[in-house]
């Protein structure tokens, strides 16, 4: 029979804490970031081809297209590199990870992840290459790690939105309007109690309107479904007049409007990306960072805000890091915190109930993309 303890450490592995070879790694990248590349993205792109021509990167995200457009541009600039893209919720894809380096299986060779707290916790045991890649220098100081260790690639917000059509002249201009009974029934959300970022979302809104506030929006009849994409794809479909967390384009002039408030709350990050040390295609890895921070790629960023500080944002727009209300460093600082992360959505579940429904990429194991 399996002695209980070693067996616990077997499965854990490094998520129960450090391994004499994770702190050996550790110490041996600890300069080993060094320049910033100055190869062009053709010498690597030829230097990854060479090597294995393999690329597979795990992506949190709620459905399994939701990187096709990220992909296709990929391909048709280095069609040689045969890319696997897997998308899954961030908080399946972390553990997943850990588990792969508990049993010596890991698959992915980048990981980009909403669950921010995983990064600086893999860099702690010596997961993670330490790796400059062109344009690092530009990367505004929030969104990129000290010692390189990882790099935001991408800036996302969660806020409100409406549908121009339904709302028409009485569409909100606040958060704090959402719950004027002229609503209710007419709200779409993703559970507060099951993404991270939803979570802070509507921490912020109780910490600002405060738990009177969030009572009466529990009386809404709130359309609650799994994945941050719920109330988009709710208001494109034109099910609902409102949607509450989730991302846009806060530049869209269309039906549906994505809500940058002057003054209330909203909420954006730098979405995290990384290589493994213990990847198998870190050439192809290093390209795929490279990429991804060239100007060109910031500049068509869907949102129009950049995590580079030499590439002015959409029109309209200021950088990210000037929005006091998008409480930048306060997500980073929250999702740290497990503890309370799960007072927070323990509390939303007795106002709004458990999580029900399947998960929205679907049920893809322990090693998705081997």
């Amino acid at each position: 029979m399996m002695d209980h303890k070693v067996g616990r450490r077997t499965i854990l592995g490094v998520g129960a804490g450090l391994g004499a070879a994770a702190v050996v790694g550790s110490t041996a990248q600890a300069s080993a970031a060094g320049a910033e590349e100055t190869r062009s993205l053709d010498e690597l792109y030829r230097a990854a081809v060479a090597e294995s021509g393999k690329l597979v990167i795990y992506a949190g995200g709620d459905r399994s297209d939701q990187q096709t457009g990220m992909a296709a541009a990929f391909r048709a600039r280095f069609p040689e590199i045969d890319l696997t893209v897997v998308v899954d919720y961030s908080k399946f894809h972390d553990v997943r990870i850990d588990n792969q380096f508990a049993t010596g299986t890991l698959v992915p060779d980048v990981a980009q992840l909403q669950t921010l707290q995983n990064f600086d916790r893999w860099k702690r045991e010596g997961r993670l290459l330490r790796y400059k890649p062109a344009g690092f220098g530009s990367v505004h100081s929030g969104f990129k790690d000290s010692e390189a260790a990882w790099t935001a690639i991408a800036v996302y917000g969660f806020s409100f939105s409406y549908d121009a059509d339904a709302a028409g002249a009485e569409a909100p201009r606040s958060p704090k309007e959402l719950t004027d009974p002229r609503w209710r029934g007419r709200i779409a959300s993703a559970y507060p109690n099951d993404d991270d970022a939803t979570l802070y979302l509507f921490k912020r809104y109780a910490e600002t309107y405060g738990w009177s506030w969030i009572a009466q929006l529990a009386e809404q009849q709130l359309a609650f479904g799994r994945g941050s994409d719920t109330p988009a794809r709710s208001l494109a479909a034109a099910q609902k007049a409102i949607g509450v967390g989730g991302s846009g384009d806060p530049r869209g002039t269309g039906r549906v409007r994505w809500i940058v408030p002057a003054s209330d709350p909203f909420m954006a990050w730098g979405q995290r990306a990384a290589i493994f040390a213990g990847g198998r295609n870190r050439t192809a890895a290093k390209l795929y960072l490279n990429w991804q921070l060239t100007k060109e790629r910031q500049q068509t960023a869907y949102n129009g805000w950049s995590v580079r500080t030499d590439v002015a944002p959409g029109t309209g727009l200021r950088p990210i890091w000037t929005y006091r209300n998008a409480n930048l460093d306060g997500f980073p600082a929250f999702m740290a915190d497990r503890g309370e992360v799960e007072r927070w959505r323990q509390t939303f579940s007795l106002y709004f109930g458990e999580v029900t429904g399947p998960a929205s990429p679907g049920w893809l194991g322990l090693h998705p993309g081997r």
